[in-house]
C-alpha cells in the first residue's frame, strides 16, 4: 500500500500542471455527484428490497395456504373412499368364489368408488393393495400387497398416525405425488396390512401454483429431507438462467431452511451472485414453498440509475476539460517557453534567455515577471560561475602550499632540535651517520618538483626516517616493505606515507622498545591501490579509534592531532581527498596492545601493474 501511495503521489507531481487542475475540478464535481447518488441509489435498493420482501413473504404465505387447501381435498377423497365399507369388505374376502358376486361388484361398489375418485379432477389414480391370496387384479384400483414397495412402509403410516403424504410417490415418483393411508390391519400376525394410495399428477396438482405470472420470484416445492426432490415450473426465466448453477442454488437455499424461522428471508451466495428466499414449511407434505429472486433482478431498477449518474457526470467533466484546456492553452504556452529555455540551461547554454515581448516600462503579469527574473538569474549564474572557479583555483593552491609548508617546517625544526640536543650531550662520531640520514630527508621534504614521486622514493625516505629516529632515540624500529618492483614505479603524493610511519614510531612502541613495522599493497575491485601501513605496537584505545574513525568519514569537523612533531593524519586525508576525491585518503583499524594498520586509498591508474 505504501508503495502504490508512492507511486501514484510521484505520478502526481510529474503530472502537467493542466492535467492536476483538471483532477481537482473533476474531484470537486465527481466526488459529491457519486455520493449523493449513491445514498439515493442505497435508499431506493433498501426501499425496493422491502417491498419485494413482503411481496415475496405474501405469496409464500398464499401458496402455503392453498397447498393445505389442496392437500385437504386429497384426504377429504381418501375419507370419502373409505366411507364405502361394501367395497373394502368385498377386496378382502374370497373374490373367486362366485362370478356373479364378482360381477355385481363391478356393477355396483366398483363403480361407486370409480365415480368417486373421477369427481376430483387432481386425483389421477386409486389404487389399493389387500395382502388377500384371494385378490383379483382385474382393475387397476386393486392388487395384492406383493405389488407394493417397499414392503414394511405400513410401519412408518402406522408411525406418523396412518396416514402420510410424500411429494414423490413410490410408483410414477419422477412427476407424481401420493398419499398413502391405512385401510385395515389384518388380525393374522403373518397377513401385512391394507394400504390406499392416492396418486396426484404434478402438473395438476401444483399447475397455476407454479405457472409464471412475470414476477422476479421464483417458487420451487422442496423436499425437507433433500435438496434434490423438488418441484418447480422448468420454462420459468429464473432456471433458463441459472443454467448448471440451479442445482448449487437450491442446494445452499435448502441448507438454510428452518422451521422455526421460516417468516425471516435468507441470503444466498453462489458463484458470484446473492440471492433472496422467502418459505413456508407445509407439514403435511413434510416440504417447503420457496420463493427465490437474485439480487440483481430485484434491483434492476435502481441500478439503472448508475448509468445515468455516469453518463451525465461524464458529460459535466468532459464540458469541463473543454473550458479549462481553452482557459489555460494560453498560460501554459507561454509556460512551455520557460520550461523549454529551463531545458537548454540544463544543456549547458547559459545564455538561452527567454524573449518576452515586452516593452521598456511594462511590467505584465505574474508569468512575465517570472521570465524577467529568470534571465536576470541567468547572468548573475554566469558571473558567479566565474568567480567560484577562480576562488576554488586559488584555495587548492594556497591549500597545497600550506600543507607543503606546514610538513616542511614542522619536520625540519623538531628534526634540527633533536641533533643539536643530541650532540652537545653525548658528542658521539655516530652522528655522522645520522646527518647523512638527516640530509636525505632534508632534502626529499624541501625539494617539490613534483606533487607525486615514485613509491620507491618515498619507501626510500621512510627508510632515512627510520635510521635517523633508530640513531637519535636509541631505539631499534625494525621496516618491511619488500614490494615488487613494479608496484615501487607507482607514483604516489609526496610525503603521504612518511607521517604515518612517524606517528607509528612515537605513539605505537613501548617506552625504550621496538616495534615492526610492515608495508603491504593490494588492488581492490580493480580500481583502488590500498597502501597499508601496519605495526604491532600498542594499538589505539577504542574511544580514540572511534574519534579518528568519525573525522575520516566526515562525521566530525575536530582535527587529528597525533604525532609528536604536531602534524595531523588529517592533513594527509584531505591532501588525498583534494588529489583523487572523496573515495580517496586514509582508514584506520586497531585493536589496543596488539596492532595498527592505516590504510591508504589511491586511485588505480597504471594499466602496466596488474597480475602481482
Amino acid at each position: 500500500m505504501k508503495k502504490l501511495l508512492t507511486t501514484l503521489r510521484r505520478l502526481y507531481r510529474n503530472a502537467p500542471i493542466s492535467q492536476k487542475l483538471f483532477l481537482a475540478f473533476s474531484l470537486m464535481i465527481a466526488i459529491p455527484a457519486v455520493v449523493v447518488s449513491s445514498l439515493f441509489i442505497r435508499s431506493q435498493e433498501n426501499q425496493l428490497y422491502k417491498e419485494a420482501m413482503a411481496e415475496g413473504s405474501n405469496h409464500v404465505a398464499r401458496m402455503n395456504e392453498r397447498l393445505r387447501s389442496r392437500l385437504e381435498l386429497l384426504e377429504n377423497a381418501s375419507s370419502t373412499a373409505l366411507t364405502q365399507k361394501s367395497f373394502v369388505d368385498f377386496i378382502h374376502s374370497g373374490m373367486r368364489g362366485d362370478g356373479l358376486r364378482l360381477v355385481k361388484f363391478k356393477q355396483n361398489q366398483y363403480e361407486q368408488m370409480h365415480n368417486i375418485i373421477q369427481s376430483h379432477a387432481m386425483i389421477s389414480s386409486l389404487s389399493f393393495y389387500v395382502d388377500n391370496p384371494d385378490v383379483y387384479e382385474i382393475w387397476p384400483e386393486i392388487y395384492h400387497y406383493s405389488k407394493f414397495w417397499p414392503q414394511d412402509y405400513w410401519m412408518t403410516l402406522r408411525d406418523e398416525g396412518g396416514a402420510a403424504f410424500r411429494l414423490f410417490s413410490f410408483k410414477d415418483g419422477a412427476d407424481t405425488l401420493s398419499y398413502y393411508r391405512l385401510v385395515r390391519l389384518q388380525g393374522q400376525q403373518q397377513r401385512l396390512p391394507t394400504i390406499m394410495e392416492i396418486r396426484a399428477r404434478h402438473n395438476v396438482l401444483f399447475s397455476d401454483l407454479l405457472e409464471d405470472s412475470g414476477r422476479d420470484f421464483f417458487t420451487v416445492i422442496m423436499d425437507s429431507a433433500d435438496a434434490s426432490r423438488n418441484v418447480y415450473l422448468p420454462g420459468h426465466v429464473f432456471p433458463q438462467k441459472a443454467g448448471e448453477k440451479l442445482d448449487d442454488i437450491l442446494s445452499r437455499t435448502h441448507e438454510q431452511l428452518n422451521v422455526l424461522e421460516q417468516k425471516a428471508p435468507i441470503e444466498v451466495h453462489s458463484g458470484d451472485q446473492t440471492y433472496y428466499a422467502l418459505y413456508r414449511y407445509i407439514a403435511p407434505l413434510n416440504a417447503y414453498v420457496v420463493d427465490i429472486a437474485s439480487r440483481q433482478a430485484l434491483m434492476k431498477g435502481p441500478r439503472d440509475g448508475y448509468l445515468l449518474v455516469i453518463a451525465i457526470t461524464s458529460s459535466v467533466l468532459l464540458l469541463m476539460l473543454l473550458l479549462v484546456s481553452r482557459m489555460t492553452r494560453r498560460i501554459f504556452r507561454r509556460l512551455e517557453k520557460v520550461l523549454g529555455s529551463m531545458r537548454k540551461v540544463r544543456r549547458g547554454q547559459l545564455d538561452a534567455k527567454i524573449d518576452t515581448g515586452l516593452g521598456a516600462n511594462e511590467t505584465g503579469d505574474e508569468i512575465d515577471y517570472v521570465a524577467v527574473s529568470y534571465n536576470s538569474m541567468l547572468d548573475e549564474i554566469q558571473q558567479l560561475m566565474t568567480q567560484v572557479v577562480d576562488k576554488q583555483l586559488i584555495a587548492k593552491n594556497a591549500q597545497l602550499h600550506s600543507l607543503h609548508s606546514q610538513i616542511n617546517s614542522h619536520f625540519l625544526y623538531n628534526a634540527l632540535e633533536s641533533i643539536r640536543m643530541r650532540a652537545e650531550v653525548e658528542r658521539q662520531p655516530a652522528i655522522a651517520g645520522a646527518l647523512v640520514s638527516l640530509g636525505s630527508l632534508l632534502r626529499y621534504s624541501m625539494q617539490w618538483r613534483s606533487d607525486t614521486v615514485a613509491l620507491s622514493e618515498e619507501l626510500a625516505n621512510i627508510r632515512s626516517y627510520i635510521r635517523f629516529i633508530n640513531f637519535m632515540e636509541g631505539g631499534s624500529t625494525e621496516l618491511s616493505a619488500d614490494l615488487p618492483p613494479e608496484v615501487q614505479r607507482y607514483r604516489i603524493p609526496k610525503m603521504c606515507m612518511q607521517p604515518i610511519v612517524e606517528n607509528a614510531v612515537h605513539h605505537a612502541a613501548p617506552s625504550g622498545g621496538s616495534i615492526q613495522i610492515t608495508i603491504s599493497v593490494r588492488v581492490e575491485n580493480d580500481s583502488l591501490l590500498l597502501i597499508e601501513i601496519r605495526d604491532d605496537g600498542a594499538g589505539v584505545a577504542p574511544r580514540m579509534l572511534d574519534s579518528l574513525q568519525s573525522v575520516l568519514r566526515g562525521d566530525s569537523d575536530t582535527p587529528i592531532i597525533s604525532s609528536s612533531s604536531g602534524l595531523g593524519l588529517d592533513n594527509v586525508h584531505k591532501r588525498l581527498q583534494l588529489h583523487y576525491g572523496t573515495d580517496c585518503g586514509l582508514w584506520i583499524s586497531s585493536v589496543q596492545g596488539e596492532y595498527t594498520c592505516v590504510t591508504l586509498r589511491l586511485p588505480w591508474e597504471n594499466e602496466n601493474l596488474g597480475g602481482w
